[in-house]
């Protein structure tokens, strides 16, 4: 692929793009499956827009036409109702220092854009372009405007960035979701660096630390909150990485719907990486039933696939009260001293 050092701001929204072909792409331009159940979400969306008109107001009145806001509780828990999707790039931006960073370092993206890059780099994240979303209508080479291009732009330039990550795989669906949101390279890029880099530190590195210290983390918790599950998945020798490495490398992308998995992000942005937690101990919860019958191996991964499915995590807002409430107490105190523990268990398993 050429160098390209112009950035793309993406005006038409999916949104938009849906409405000439209303039954097949959904509001953010992703294609429905062929067997999509459009009575069920007819009426899921009829009492959901009821929720987000109501939103929608609140927001407004609070925001008041500024582009700023301050972070307190009022903040916090407006975002866990829900940030409309005008508002949503401008909140993320916000609650999770994006905005302060590009405001710090103005034309920094575009002298990353324009300087040399690694060919290996270039050509990994070249690669992976065509496998990014081939379900979104603006994600393929004959859209126009075409989100590959600045999905190339964004990637590369958080390579150069962040060198000591460079790029992996899983970090293509998170700018392409950042992409769909923003529609904007360089606010997509400052999110990414607020993710990659602070939210979620060494979840994406070489050696993948932090994603593996947080799936035994989840263990642990689990281990504590629901017994029962944690023996039944220890008696069959299930790793934790085998069922939950998508869900939290992914973000849970591709795992739960569009709108879930927006909603679980304003929090994310918002609040870090117990989010994450939140959500995997929820559904685990809701499962542990099944979970605690399993016979085999096979039996606890098909548990673990039909927990991404169904109306429980199709019903966003419902959902996001859920995480809030069933899984019970998760301070950043025991999150760090868990962490601590885990990691250096690893660290001490990988040099044997």
């Amino acid at each position: 692929m050429e160098k390209n050092t112009t950035t793309t701001t993406i005006t038409s929204s999916p949104g938009g793009t849906a409405k000439s072909r209303v039954d097949s792409v959904d509001p953010y331009g992703f294609e429905r499956p062929k067997d999509f159940d459009y009575e069920s979400y007819e009426q899921l969306m009829s009492q959901y827009l009821v929720v987000l008109t109501q939103r929608s107001i609140k927001w407004s009145k609070l925001l008041k036409g500024k582009h700023k806001v301050q972070r307190n509780l009022k903040l916090k828990r407006y975002i866990r109702k829900g940030i409309p999707n005008e508002h949503r790039a401008l909140i993320w931006m916000v609650a999770s220092g994006a905005q302060e960073q590009l405001e710090k370092n103005p034309g920094y993206y575009q002298t990353l854009l324009g300087a040399q890059h690694d060919p290996k780099l270039v050509d990994t994240i070249s690669t992976d372009l065509n496998r990014t979303f081939p379900d979104h209508v603006l994600f393929r080479k004959t859209s126009n405007p075409c989100l590959q291009k600045a999905l190339y732009n964004v990637l590369r330039a958080y390579g150069h960035h962040n060198a000591s990550v460079g790029y992996c795989q899983g970090m293509n669906f998170i700018a392409g979701y950042l992409l769909i949101v923003t529609k904007d390279e360089e606010k997509s890029f400052w999110l990414m660096d607020a993710l990659v880099g602070r939210i979620l530190p060494d979840y994406y590195s070489p050696a993948m630390l932090g994603l593996k210290t947080d799936q035994e983390v989840l263990g642990e918790l689990v281990r504590v909150k629901y017994p029962k599950v944690w023996k039944v998945m220890a008696d069959h020798n299930v790793m934790w990485t085998l069922v939950v490495s998508r869900w939290f490398i992914c973000l849970y992308i591709d795992i739960l719907p569009v709108e879930t998995v927006l909603r679980i992000w304003d929090c994310l942005f918002y609040e870090g990486s117990k989010i994450l937690f939140r959500v995997a101990l929820t559904l685990i919860l809701r499962y542990r039933n099944l979970i605690e019958q399993a016979q085999s191996l096979p039996d606890i991964c098909q548990i673990f696939k039909l927990m991404a499915q169904g109306p429980f995590v199709d019903e966003c807002h419902s959902f996001m009260q859920t995480i809030f409430t069933e899984p019970g107490s998760l301070s950043i105190a025991t999150l760090t001293k868990l962490r601590t523990a885990c990691r250096a268990h690893i660290i001490s398993e990988e040099g044997k």
